[in-house]
């Protein structure tokens, strides 16, 4: 592709300049662009015809120039679309989970877009479809169902729907037995609900103005929600508030928490009008959850100097810290992730040098064992069930080569029986491909692991084109897993590789501490050092690399397009956080206040403000010249909103000295995760991969 013809070719919009300015610690900032930004931004959520027509008229004449300098790459998004869809087995389930007399699951259809949820009694027994996802969906542009969830005695099912993309789900309850749906909606909930033991009772967490989970309400079967009582609110903006319920069964759990704070209290499941009990107050840093056993609690907390998580037994009837009594200690290294307690056994996940393992161990006894794999670089998850009373536990295992396989385990005997490997009808031979990893060396001597695929016999004499995918924030580790998607571009000689830079937790709480607030750079010169090293190895080139990143992913690619714009042939910033500094001087936005610890509060803090606006990658836009930029936005995204990127792509076309095309699209239907429907979502991962391989050259302007 001849980027620049293409550009010239066809007319980029330029956004309006309003000056505007704000001053904060002594430092005077102007923004050409916050017009953008609608001043009904809430309202817009609900309502996307409410959108200001200049906003509007903007954000489609952006389209279309996307749509336009995109135009060659119709033929090749089409077919990479049908190789997409033609790697998914349409008609495919999960396995089904048992509960008591029944066994739920979700399943698809031939052509449908969206799930079922079915269930089928263990004694046998034809399907039932509970809810019929296809149907609830039909003349929408967008639908989204969130959590469902049956009640104890099977007769009641609970579920969400989103029909904006702004995370704003109804709910609704289905009474399973007469096949009718209960008179009462619920609106503005956060997509869940959970079941008292009474099978008649349910609480859930309402949104308020600000698009915040701040309260917990409990809603009585066949009630108006009007007189749903109020359970708990959370006041402190910084804080988001949740329930859940533990794997016995016997308590409800609410939780409030930031990104390094939480909060617990229990609930018993059979008196859910019990007002919740505190049981792990909020101290700053301190993160747990929690499982409950008989007369004790198992808690994963990291108090005490225990960085990367350790677990303790507390007495149920006095759970302080005074009380504790060890049974995991902590080991700096080895990050615990998550835990589930069953009668017999307890069993967590955890990481260790960017590889994740499982544990077992007895609890009568104190017997531990770990379940072993064999590959380089792997994927592993626990794979949440119903029962407590139980001596199987299912986890999941894949890797870049290797489809998902979802193993039920036997905690006693060790026996592994596969239940599912995932299922490929075009055809995979994981011999076919390499899955290796390597570590690049930071500029500080910190080794950054980098996952990689590519197909088996490829040329690595750095000739072969790359996509390096980052994230880098929340302590979110970026599996080495397996996705049908991207051999969509290994196949066609891509390298794809994935930077596990630092803000994950890949190698412990440390990882994710050096990847946060001050120390926010280390995850930009990571990725550029693993761009670097991947070209220095060989595998690719300078210049031949496609950044991708998605969210504060989307920082991550756009932060290294400002230091490092020669290292890449393209940038691709999916729903990207990109104006860090103003979102985090909006306390108004749904995600601002809980985010100042993971970012810094600038409003407050004069060394916060300076370090955000030091990287923040649409205050650091300046005179040089960009690679090619794809950006992809949702209009209704309550997460990073549409002005955003759209702000980056004015201020980069205004000071790029290049030609390349810097683009924006929006989907004027939807939110954060993009197109709703499993098909539609994969034209949108056409269209990236399109730009990938056009900007790297390696596919044809006729292909």
């Amino acid at each position: 592709m001849n980027e620049a013809a293409a550009a010239r070719g066809a007319r980029a919009p330029a956004a309006r300049r309003i000056p505007s300015t704000d001053t904060h610690h002594g430092i005077t900032r102007q923004d050409d662009y916050a017009w953008l930004r609608a001043q009904n931004w809430r309202e817009v959520m609900r309502d996307p015809a409410l959108l200001a027509p200049e906003i509007r008229a903007h954000l489609e004449a952006e389209n279309a120039y996307t749509a336009e300098v995109l135009a060659g790459t119709q033929a090749l998004r089409r077919k990479l679309y049908e190789e997409m869809r033609g790697r998914i087995k349409e008609d495919d389930s999960t396995v089904p989970a048992p509960d008591g007399p029944y066994a739920y699951y979700s399943s698809y259809v031939e052509g449908g877009q969206h799930p079922l949820i079915c269930r089928e009694a263990r004694a046998g027994g034809a399907r039932e479809v509970l809810i019929d996802g296809n149907a609830l969906a039909e003349a929408m542009s967008y639908f989204q169902l969130g959590g469902a969830a049956h009640s104890p005695d099977h007769r009641y099912l609970a579920y969400g729907t989103d029909t904006k993309g702004a995370e704003y789900f109804d709910l609704r309850i289905l009474d399973t037995q007469s096949g009718e749906l209960m008179a009462e909606i619920i609106r503005d909930t956060a997509g869940g609900a959970v079941w008292a033991a009474d099978s008649a009772t349910i609480l859930y967490t309402r949104l308020d103005a600000n698009h915040r989970p701040s309260r917990i309400f409990r809603h009585r079967l066949g009630t108006s929600p009007d007189d749903d009582v109020l359970v708990f609110e959370e006041r402190d903006p910084g804080f988001f508030a949740g329930i859940g319920k533990t794997q016995s069964g016997a308590y409800l759990v609410v939780a409030t928490h930031t990104h390094e704070t939480s909060e617990l209290y229990l609930i018993p499941a059979d008196a859910p009008e019990t007002p919740p009990r505190l049981v792990v107050p909020r101290e700053t840093g301190h993160e747990c959850s929690l499982e409950h056993h008989g007369e004790s609690l198992f808690l994963l907390t990291n108090r005490d100097g225990a960085e990367d998580f350790r677990i303790v037994e507390a007495p149920l009837a006095a759970p302080a810290p005074a009380n504790w009594r060890e049974l995991i200690a902590h080991r700096p290294g080895r990050l615990i992730l998550t835990m589930v307690a069953y009668r017999s056994h307890l069993v967590w996940l955890e990481r260790t040098e960017g590889l994740p393992r499982i544990v077992i161990r007895r609890l009568a006894d104190g017997a531990e064992h770990a379940i072993h794999f064999e590959e380089e670089a792997y994927s592993l998850g626990l794979v949440g069930g119903y029962e407590f009373d139980t001596r199987e536990a299912r986890f999941s295992y894949s890797s870049m080569t290797t489809p998902t396989q979802v193993f039920d385990y036997d905690l006693e005997s060790r026996r592994r029986t596969l239940r599912k490997t995932q299922e490929v009808p075009s055809g995979h031979n994981p011999q076919d491909y390499v899955t290796r990893r390597i570590f690049a060396k930071a500029g500080d001597g910190e080794d950054v692991p980098v996952s990689l695929l590519y197909r088996r016999g490829a040329r690595l004499d750095g000739t072969a084109p790359c996509l390096l995918y980052g994230y880098g924030a929340y302590g979110m580790a970026m599996p080495a897993s397996f996705s049908t998607n991207r051999l969509s571009l290994v196949d066609r000689g891509f390298v794809f590789a994935i930077a596990h830079v630092r803000g994950g937790r890949e190698r412990g709480y440390r990882w994710y501490r050096q990847g946060k607030g001050e120390a926010k750079i280390n995850s930009f010169t990571d990725f550029i050092a693993a761009a670097r090293q991947l070209s220095a190895e060989g595998f690719t080139r300078e210049g031949r690399i496609v950044a991708h990143g998605g969210s504060a992913g989307g920082m991550l690619v756009g932060a290294v397009a400002n230091m490092a714009p020669e290292l890449f042939a393209g940038i691709i910033g999916e729903v990207p956080f990109v104006d860090v500094l103003s979102t985090m001087l909006d306390d108004t936005l749904p995600l601002t206040p809980p985010e100042w610890p993971e970012w810094g509060n600038p409003i407050a803090s004069d060394r916060d403000y300076r370090t955000i606006r030091s990287y923040s990658p649409y205050d650091n836009v300046a005179p040089r010249a960009y690679p090619p930029i794809l950006a992809l936005a949702g209009l209704t995204d309550p997460r990073v909103t549409y002005w955003e990127p759209a702000k980056w792509v004015a201020r980069l076309r205004a000071n790029t000295s290049a030609a390349a095309p810097i683009l924006l699209r929006t989907n004027m239907n939807s939110g954060h995760g993009g197109a709703s429907g499993r098909f539609e979502r994969l034209k949108e991962v056409a269209l990236a991969y399109a730009f990938a391989l056009r900007v790297t050259g390696i596919a044809t302007a006729t292909e």
